[in-house]
């Protein structure tokens, strides 16, 4: 029979990461997205998520993860662009530099517009 009050306690015990796993967590942050992190760890994933709510490390690892596998992946960009690479330079002037591509063709003319009176619509359809 249970002892005490709806809320103290019972339930399932939290469940919590070791050392090995948050160490596991912020390699597995670089290349795979929270859901499948929790799928690698054998965890649910609103398990997954409420274990980065409740654990600082644990969020932190993961964020520092992601953060590193950024700035690796930031700085083989600029490298392409210092290497002369256009691909990357326009990639980086559009996600960083708010840059644009338009089709503006400034060779094109105008359309011209005709407005065709009623009394000339008659012509036109006896043609």
């Amino acid at each position: 029979m249970k002892k005490g009050n709806q809320g103290d306690g019972g339930g399932r015990p939290a469940t919590e990461l070791t050392e090995e796993q948050i160490q596991e967590v912020q390699t597995l942050s670089a290349v795979l997205n929270q859901s499948q992190t929790a799928d690698y760890l054998g965890i649910p994933y609103r398990t997954f998520q409420a274990i980065l709510s409740r654990d600082e490390k644990v969020s932190a690892s993961y964020k520092k993860g992601k953060a590193k596998a950024i700035n690796n992946v930031a700085n083989d960009l600029l490298q392409q662009t210092r290497e002369g690479n256009t691909a990357a330079m326009m990639f980086y002037l559009k996600t960083q530099a708010g840059w644009r591509e338009t089709d503006v063709d400034t060779q094109r003319e105008t359309p011209k517009v005709y407005i065709i009176q009623p009394k000339e619509v008659e012509k036109l359809e006896s043609i």
